[in-house]
């Protein structure tokens, strides 16, 4: 089943971001060779697609996993919560639909 991951970013988080960057786009990467991710990336802090600055507030995942707590315990070993990236971490099924 797929499951949402959807993060929360702390005040600031820019610096936290890139310093955690290459080992949290490994992890996605080895979900993407296993065909599980449905679709994953930030949300900038403002209306583009290069924020810049600004940085970002937060990030979706959408992948799949077998159970909600192997989503959970994924979701907990990212390196961005790790380096104190996300203030707030919710996990919860999904379904898709379209398209």
């Amino acid at each position: 089943m797929y499951y949402a991951i959807i993060s929360e970013d702390v005040e600031e988080s820019l610096e936290l971001r890139k310093g955690a960057r290459a080992a949290h786009l490994e992890r996605l990467e080895t979900l993407k060779a296993e065909g599980r991710v449905l679709v994953a990336g930030p949300h900038p802090a403002i209306d583009s697609d290069d924020p810049g600055p600004a940085g970002f507030t937060g990030s979706l995942i959408i992948a799949e996993f077998p159970s909600l707590e192997d989503a959970r315990a994924w979701a907990e070993a990212d390196p961005y919560v790790t380096a104190g990236v996300y203030r707030s971490v919710t996990v919860k099924p999904f379904k898709k639909v379209l398209p």
